[in-house]
């Protein structure tokens, strides 16, 4: 870890809660509504969360797996995220969002009408702007914790031998 936590705080909540109170509440009730409000499909809503958790490398979010109504993907669904050109395994949709995702993360100014054309062909205007907010929360919040170190202290038991 990169910052100091005092000794027998939780370092999640201390940066996220006590650090800079008058943002990091704010942050985390952003980054927790896009978990309980998100409309999304789960397999489109995980491909392009899986997708940015690869590239930020943040490794609690690459294990991390979504619940909703009780049901998860597969246990292999981020090998096909990596895997989003070729799969078999996503339709239209999930491989949209794994590819907006990526493009999102790294490309942003190649996001073109063509590529919008493909998204409306798939996703409602709405769909693709709460798409849109998912991803800079996951893109921001995801970096942040990768690059302050805070990601290994939330790891789970997966990654515990990294």
């Amino acid at each position: 870890m990169f910052i100091e936590i005092p000794d027998g705080s939780d370092p999640i909540a201390y940066v996220w809660g006590e650090m800079v109170p008058g943002i990091g509440p704010a942050a985390a009730g952003l980054a927790t509504s896009v978990y309980e409000h998100s409309t999304l499909g789960l397999r489109e809503f995980e491909a392009a969360r899986l997708r940015i958790a690869q590239i930020n490398g943040c490794l609690f979010c690459q294990d991390w797996r979504t619940e909703r109504d009780g049901q998860k993907v597969e246990a292999d669904f981020d090998a096909a995220v990596t895997e989003w050109r070729t799969t078999d395994v996503f339709d239209d949709r999930t491989r949209l969002a794994a590819e907006y995702a990526e493009r999102f993360a790294l490309d942003h100014h190649g996001l073109d009408d063509d590529f919008f054309d493909r998204m409306r062909a798939h996703y409602t205007d709405r769909e693709i702007v709460e798409l849109s907010m998912c991803l800079g929360s996951w893109l921001a919040f995801g970096r942040l914790n990768r690059v302050l170190g805070l990601d290994t202290a939330c790891v789970l038991p997966s990654h515990t031998e990294r």
